[in-house]
């Protein structure tokens, strides 16, 4: 004991050792991402709603040319890995950030994302799953949501996916309760468009959700704003123990000023995770900042959620999301914290060192 008792003395004298102000944590696990859209940044104003929002990706989808959406997308892919993301869950509506992913240190799992009310089934996206797996990329399709495509493609989506888990938008507006009712803004905008809907007998999103997904399938349901406690029970008593509620709170800011209902989930105890989105609807793709957005929570339950929930979503728990034995995360410095209140601050930022 004596002889460690001096080496500890001895420490700042030693060769190779560096010393850090701040808090050693293992990578950050962004659990939804669209790197293939970061070529859209401040492209569409914020605050104008969750249908001009999805209006304004029609408009803008195609902004620039494919060399500066690869640029954006290499960008993008290394913040992520400077400021200590060690895994993401991607979603790709094609091929366009497959190549950056697979040259990434960043673990990606990319979920192929199927949309379209014309849309019949998810054989469109069999030439893009060949193309992640050449790539080396793990990769399974997806529904985006359960307001994006009609009977037959949903549940197209949900037999391809594979083990791959399910990664689908859920109840980020108002409007998506709503148009199972036939009324509200993507009601009037379906109908203004002459496109109708064959998924309203479901009755709610979470109906559609129960009613056409296994129970047996891992999902991670994205945004949640508009969820109540009758729809958190009503998803965890059918999918126990394999639903992730995923936030991306300052994109729903950006979009539509709306929160997420941090205090509901955190009571239920349910899995929470969290993610950035993308650069069309925020304006850098920083976890602590998620992290900061999401109010008064002890940082411990913050770091859980951005560290081994991620990792459990994504499946990637054995190899990252904690310091255990057998791990293969790296190490990322935490600092600008309020060490008295251990809290989080304006200050606080992430940064790799290993």
């Amino acid at each position: 004991m004596a002889e460690v008792a001096v080496a500890g003395d001895r420490l700042d004298r030693e060769a190779n050792v560096e010393f850090y102000s701040g808090l050693l944590i293992p990578d950050l696990v962004d659990a939804h991402c669209h790197l293939e859209l970061s070529h859209l940044r401040g492209l569409i104003p914020p605050g104008g709603g969750f249908t001009a929002f999805v209006r304004g990706m029609g408009t803008t989808r195609g902004a620039v040319g494919p060399r500066e959406r690869a640029a954006a997308i290499a960008r993008a892919d290394e913040t992520l890995w400077r400021q200590g993301v060690g895994a993401v869950g991607d979603v790709s509506n094609g091929e366009s950030s497959f190549a950056v992913k697979a040259a990434s240190r960043i673990h990606y799992v990319t979920f192929l994302e199927l949309f379209g009310l014309q849309t019949a089934s998810a054989d469109a996206l069999a030439p893009v799953a060949d193309a992640a797996r050449r790539c080396g990329l793990r990769a399974g399709i997806t529904p985006h949501s359960t307001y994006s495509l009609n009977d037959g493609a949903f549940r197209s989506a949900v037999q391809a996916g594979g083990p791959t888990p399910l990664s689908i938008h859920f109840m980020e507006s108002p409007a998506e309760a709503e148009l199972f009712a036939g009324r509200g803004e993507l009601a009037a905008w379906y109908a203004e468009r002459g496109t109708a809907i064959d998924f309203a007998s479901y009755g709610s999103p979470a109906g559609r959700i129960v009613a056409s997904v296994p129970a047996d399938r891992d999902l991670l349901l994205i945004h949640n704003c508009c969820v109540t406690e009758a729809v958190v029970d009503r998803i965890e008593a059918c999918f126990p123990g394999r639903v992730t509620w995923v936030l991306c709170p300052r994109s729903n800011d950006y979009i539509s000023h709306l929160t997420p209902p941090v205090g509901l989930l955190r009571r239920k105890g349910v899995r929470i995770a969290v993610g950035t989105d993308s650069l069309a609807s925020n304006d850098s793709l920083d976890m602590v900042a998620e992290l900061r957005q999401l109010g008064d929570v002890p940082l411990e339950e913050l770091l859980t959620w951005a560290t081994c929930n991620g990792a459990r979503a994504l499946g990637v728990e054995r190899e990252l999301g904690g310091f255990e034995p057998g791990s293969r995360s790296g190490a990322v410095l935490l600092t600008g914290i309020d060490w008295e209140k251990m809290r989080l601050t304006e200050n606080s930022r992430s940064e790799r060192i290993l």
